[in-house]
């Protein structure tokens, strides 16, 4: 029983929520300072504030490896939109100008001696 270390002795300990425990101060949490974190997420590079925030917010790792996952995914895709819409417009303007071309040789072959109405009779 000599090498037993010596007995400490048990104090009051008021928690943050009010109440009262009979604990050894040395073995509770060191206390959290109030209020929120800052984190300064302007100073992150762009492609990373997305990330820091989720993590500074506490949301976890779920929401990083959404953001990791989807952000590029979200560029190939908008992309691959607007490249469908270029081609389309484009099709669209040759398909208009073939249009105006036949419908004018059309026009021209026919004799017209450039009187419209009631004159032309």
């Amino acid at each position: 029983m000599e090498q037993l270390p010596a007995q400490r002795p048990l104090t009051v300990v008021q928690l943050p929520d009010g109440s009262h425990v009979y604990a050894d101060p040395a073995s509770l949490p060191a206390p959290q300072p109030p209020g929120p974190q800052v984190v300064h997420i302007h100073q992150a590079p762009p492609d990373r504030t997305v990330q820091r925030v989720a993590l500074g917010s506490g949301v976890g790792a779920g929401a990083v490896a959404a953001g990791v996952y989807f952000g590029p995914l979200l560029v190939g895709v908008l992309t691959a939109i607007a490249a469908n819409l270029a081609m389309l417009a484009f099709i669209a303007l040759v398909l208009g100008w073939a249009v105006v071309t036949v419908v004018r040789s059309v026009t021209t072959g026919t004799k017209s001696t450039g009187r419209t109405g009631r004159k032309s009779r």
